[in-house]
């Protein structure tokens, strides 16, 4: 049997398992379970009435959070050279082609995201099997793939994020930090919710959102009703 801290055990006591929270007494009780030394991330994991085999439900997209998500996004612009400048000038982290090819075909993901210019789209493609599994592939559907490489880093610099369900039908997306205030967790998460809810399917039959959990780094998971959600 896994032995449990008495701090654990005090964490724990303050969630009902059988209970379903509503958003704004989940976004409340996450700050009082988190017992990290550091500034946690808060995450939400939605588990959808999909079938992710299915090409028109695999659903995908990005939403821009209300407060951001607390953390700098490292981001990488993949480009020719005469789009250098406009990407340093955005503040993107690390700009170029060739060379970062060459370290992320040897293992270099040390990004949160990837832009990418159209023109050196067939240049990358092969970076596929590296950047997809770690969901930093550019793709046109969540504005990584852009001519307007200053406006696509702003997006991701002010709080842009994109979010995509996994081959079990779980979507998970980090929607701010244990520092925010109940409200603008809640208000996060109310944004991210109301984009999945806007992407379902049509071919998508019985219930959508089957069920809501919301989470710190290493805190229990609280269950969100998912009553407030059905329309």
């Amino acid at each position: 049997m896994a032995f449990i801290s008495k701090k654990r055990k005090t964490v724990n006591s303050k969630v009902d398992s059988n209970k379903a929270y509503s958003l704004k007494e989940a976004s409340a009780l996450v700050k009082q379970i988190t017992t990290c030394k550091f500034d946690a991330s808060v995450d939400l994991h939605i588990r959808l009435g999909v079938d992710p085999k299915k090409a028109d439900q695999a659903i995908r997209g990005t939403v821009s959070l209300p407060h951001g998500t607390g953390k700098t996004k490292r981001v990488l612009v993949l480009c020719t050279p005469d789009k250098e400048a406009e990407a340093k000038a955005a503040g993107a982290d690390h700009v170029g082609l060739d060379e970062f090819v060459t370290k992320i075909e040897g293992g270099w993901v040390d990004v949160d995201v990837i832009i990418a210019t159209p023109s050196v789209m067939p240049k990358i493609g092969k970076l596929g099997k590296v950047l997809g599994p770690r969901n930093l592939m550019p793709n046109p559907k969540t504005g990584t793939v852009t001519n307007d490489v200053a406006n696509a880093i702003n997006d991701v610099k002010g709080g842009k994020i994109a979010f995509k369900v996994d081959k079990v039908g779980i979507v998970h997306a980090s929607i701010g930090r244990v520092s925010f205030t109940p409200e603008k967790i809640a208000e996060n998460s109310q944004e991210l919710l109301n984009a999945i809810i806007k992407a379902k399917p049509s071919s998508s039959k019985g219930t959508y959102l089957k069920g809501i959990s919301m989470a710190s780094t290493m805190s229990p998971g609280i269950a969100i009703d998912t009553k407030a959600f059905v329309h």
